[in-house]
């Protein structure tokens, strides 16, 4: 007889999945994971499912979403812009702390949990998830306010210092 799964069958395999890829791309692509291993890992099919863009760019973010990744098109094979307030364009190595954090968005769409986003973000770059999260939230506190008025930047440009982390974090910016 064939077992039937439950919507939270389906949630608790995807999180053990999301664990699972994110200590195998920290295996493929740590211990450390900045801004240039960020870069191979968003090249990487087995990683990124589609392509990823770094814009430094507030045009995108609610006040207090650190990065959101916006669809290029309907098909996601066009890839996706990952919009990064531009405060971090002169803060590479907090990159990759945020990226990863919106890069579920972009492999599994909003079926993917806040939850789910840390724990993969938390693999790939080798940390304890509790730390993780603290790390999200302090970086979106440094975003609190004024992202309107932020002018788009590509990546690897600097930009002045001017979030929450968008994608509905679960710490509370």
């Amino acid at each position: 007889m064939a077992q039937i799964l439950t919507l939270d069958d389906a949630k608790k395999s995807l999180a053990g999945h999301l664990a699972d890829r994110g200590a195998a791309i920290h295996a493929k692509y740590g211990p450390h994971v900045g801004w240039a291993e960020l870069q191979k890992i968003l090249q990487d099919k087995e990683c990124c499912r589609y392509p990823v863009e770094i814009l430094f760019s507030g045009a995108a973010l609610e006040d207090g979403e650190f990065a959101h990744p916006v669809a290029k098109s309907d098909d996601p094979n066009d890839g996706y812009v990952m919009h990064v307030h531009p405060f971090f364009a002169t803060e590479p190595a907090a990159v990759p702390a945020l990226v990863l954090y919106q890069l579920v968005l972009v492999n599994y769409g909003d079926f993917a949990s806040p939850e789910d986003a840390e724990t993969f973000g938390a693999a790939v770059l080798g940390i304890d998830p509790e730390a993780y999260y603290d790390q999200l939230c302090e970086m979106a506190d440094m975003v609190s306010t004024g992202i309107a008025t932020m002018e788009p930047q590509a990546a690897g440009h600097e930009h002045d210092h001017g979030g929450g982390c968008g994608g509905g974090c679960s710490c509370g910016g």
